[in-house]
């Protein structure tokens, strides 16, 4: 897996490749843990290369929503390839994430 992030102030966007399970959760985990504690309020998750998400991802999912919710920040997810969707929606996750369709209606979805 490998992650690229852009850095737009209190605003950061992650580009996620490759497979997030739990041989290499953990990367994710820190990256986000890093944004934490750089306060940032606005995580954008884009998951065009995303190509697989086991249950130990979603939890880092979900962890990271309830951390940015509880101060008042927003985590957004988007270009879910169709077996990734079908997984946060069997999951329950779909109607508890903002998902759209592409990095750009995600930040059009945060600066509204």
């Amino acid at each position: 897996m490998e992650i690229k992030e852009v850095n737009q102030g209190k605003r950061r966007i992650l580009a996620v490749d490759g497979r997030l399970d739990t041989l290499n959760y953990g990367i994710f985990e820190n990256k986000l843990n890093e944004l934490m504690a750089d306060d940032v309020q606005e995580i954008v998750v884009n998951c065009e290369k995303m190509d697989y998400v086991s249950s130990s991802g979603l939890r880092i999912f979900l962890m990271f929503l309830k951390a940015l919710k509880a101060k008042n920040g927003r985590f957004v997810l988007c270009s879910l390839q169709p077996n990734i969707r079908e997984i946060f929606e069997i999951a329950g996750f779909a109607s508890i994430f903002e998902i759209v369709g592409n990095e750009t209606d995600a930040i059009n979805t945060l600066d509204k």
